[in-house]
């Protein structure tokens, strides 16, 4: 597709999905859909100007709410993952916010077998940006599923990017536990959180040491607290 025809696509695409969804999905069809206005938005969620790949992520929530999820499953989960890649930091950033957004849509069942674990494997990425953003879905992602898959299949992973040799990645550790807390019980944050922050505590660099302390100070209001 022509760069000239994606505004007036992503025009026709919000008329449909924000004023009509319900009648516009009746009317077309699901496989008319999927033979025509699916692969244009799948071709314009890889445009090269990222505020049209932008446009399409915010509608993706409400075009998978009305397509169901087996059809989300099979035409744009690929997609979804892909944008935590993206060069654009906007990009994976509204990324990250669909997954969750998909997650509260489909049920933290299907996150927990589509999502967390194609998310997960994305922690070991080469490049730290896209570990960033990583755990930027982690912490989105960790109040939708809850304290027992929170503690089982996320915290694992934030405790071991606390060892990353990137500062930027152990500040946002910190962050991301800190943003957990309120989630997890008191025994995990005083046996798991809370070492590891003290760790980071004492780390050569100012910033992560910053962050590090910040959180250990919301632990210890959470104890206060109970």
């Amino acid at each position: 597709m022509k760069i000239e025809f994606a505004p007036i696509l992503l025009i026709a695409l919000k008329a449909a999905l924000v004023s009509s969804a319900n009648n516009f999905f009746q009317v077309i069809g699901i496989d008319l859909l999927s033979q025509s206005l699916l692969p244009a938005i799948v071709e314009l969620a890889e445009d090269r100007h990222w505020r049209v790949r932008l446009a399409i992520i915010e509608y993706i929530p409400l075009l998978a709410s009305q397509l169901g999820v087996g059809f989300f499953d099979d035409k744009l989960g690929a997609l979804c993952m892909q944008w935590l890649e993206d060069k654009v930091f906007s990009i994976r950033d509204a990324a990250a916010n669909n997954l969750k957004r998909l997650a509260e849509e489909f049920s933290p069942e299907w996150a927990m077998q589509y999502i967390i674990p194609q998310v997960l494997e994305k922690i070991n990425n080469p490049h730290y940006l896209y570990r960033m953003t990583t755990l930027q879905a982690i912490s989105l992602l960790a109040p939708v599923m809850g304290a027992d898959i929170t503690c089982q299949q996320l915290l694992p992973v934030v405790i071991a990017s606390s060892k990353d040799r990137v500062p930027n990645m152990k500040f946002n550790v910190a962050k991301v536990l800190q943003s957990l807390i309120p989630i997890l019980d008191q025994s995990v944050v005083e046996k798991t959180v809370k070492p590891c922050l003290v760790e980071l505590s004492e780390d050569p660099d100012v910033d992560v040491r910053y962050y590090a302390n910040q959180a250990l100070q919301a632990c210890d209001q959470m104890v206060m607290s109970t």
